[in-house]
């Protein structure tokens, strides 16, 4: 064997700690995106909400923020894609486009996640990823691919749901009425929420944009909302703030902003039910959760009792005897994670489950839990 071809000589990584921490490495390191997943936030609304008016703002101003903005090419905002977008021959086809202000911008025309697989061959280029929905889409099922597709949330994670509403027509949408008592796209945008847009403020009086904020929050009293005109918001109001985050209690709800609000009797409602201490059977307290995500009925009650749809489940629990502990819940439809995770400082021990859907009542559903623990 030659003196090329003898195998070089191992050391010990431990020797040469400098070496290991030398600022370079460390440098490169921490900027590396090899291993770091991407947050991707949906952004929903309806027709003519302004949610094209919010992406052109991200795509066009200076944030020093490098977003990845996909962009529903059959939408409504098919005029920012024409001009953004390359075309050929008179006719738009899918490209990443790279611009100015550090943001990658594409229109889609597969499915989101075919846009996400390639836009995931640029890691590297962008911090986020903004997807934009269609006006009558519900963002549920959209959501619940980032938890069901393994190989996609190897690189990606979801971090919250946008939904930009319009202040001047948004009620005639939360009254449409739809077959078989179905809640409408309108309503379920908004119930899915972990941020909530009221845009076009300047289009509606005080009075009527009060009765429209409290109609929301009826639906919705978990959400953060913000008015704006033009959707003008801070981008630290739609990005990073970790409403599905299972590893924290980030994600976990609100125990000061959260409240029961029952305005609509026969429409989609926010119910909280709190534990007065820590929970004594986590286990028991997922199978009421199952029986009330995919049974579609409150647990224990009447067979005669009106079905109830559920859109979104938060909750955190501290199990018996565990006081370093705690259990954040997730859940969007049908579709639920609980995960626990360790508390090194001191939080509060009380349990709290939020539910958002139809049909919910809160007398109800503290009795059906009750009485599901002491089984």
């Amino acid at each position: 064997m030659s003196l090329e071809e003898e195998c070089p000589n191992l050391i010990d990584a431990e020797e040469i700690p400098d070496l290991v921490q030398a600022p370079t490495v460390k440098k490169f390191l921490e900027e590396s995106d090899i291993e770091k997943k991407i947050p991707i936030t949906i952004v929903t609304g309806f027709l003519g909400s302004g949610k094209t008016t919010l992406l052109n703002y991200i795509l066009t101003e200076q944030h020093n923020k490098r977003v990845a903005v996909i962009l529903n090419e059959f939408g409504e905002s098919s005029d920012i894609e024409k001009s953004l977008s390359v075309n050929q021959d008179g006719e738009l086809y899918e490209e990443w486009l790279e611009l100015r202000n550090g943001c990658l911008c594409c229109s889609v025309k597969d499915s989101g996640v075919k846009a996400i697989e390639n836009l995931m061959t640029k890691k590297g280029k962008f911090d986020y990823i903004l997807l934009e929905t269609t006006g009558l889409a519900d963002p549920g099922p959209i959501a619940s691919i980032f938890w069901l597709d393994d190989q996609l949330c190897s690189e990606i994670f979801l971090d919250g749901i946008i939904t930009v509403v319009d202040a001047k027509h948004v009620e005639q949408h939360l009254q449409e009425k739809k077959a078989n008592n179905e809640v409408n796209e309108a309503v379920k945008q908004i119930a899915l929420a972990d941020r909530l847009i009221l845009n076009k403020v300047d289009l509606v009086n005080e009075s009527d944009l009060e009765r429209l904020e409290s109609s929301i929050r009826s639906i919705n009293s978990e959400a953060s909302l913000i008015k704006t005109e033009k959707a003008r918001v801070s981008m630290d109001f739609i990005l990073d703030i970790g409403a599905y985050d299972v590893s924290t209690t980030k994600g976990a709800p609100d125990f000061v902003n959260s409240a029961s609000s029952n305005h609509l009797d026969q429409g989609v409602t926010t119910v909280c039910i709190r534990f007065e201490n820590d929970c004594e059977d986590v286990k028991k307290v997922e199978k009421w959760i199952q029986e009330l995500l995919w049974e579609g009925k409150i647990p224990g009650c009447d067979v005669g009792e009106d079905e109830i749809a559920v859109l979104r489940l938060k909750g955190i629990l501290t199990p018996r005897n565990q006081p370093n502990t705690r259990v954040v819940i997730q859940g969007v439809h049908e579709i639920y994670d609980m995960q626990e995770i360790p508390i090194t400082s001191e939080t509060t021990k009380e349990s709290k489950i939020v539910l958002i859907g139809k049909g919910l009542k809160q007398s109800q559903l503290e009795e059906s839990l009750r009485d599901f623990l002491r089984q």
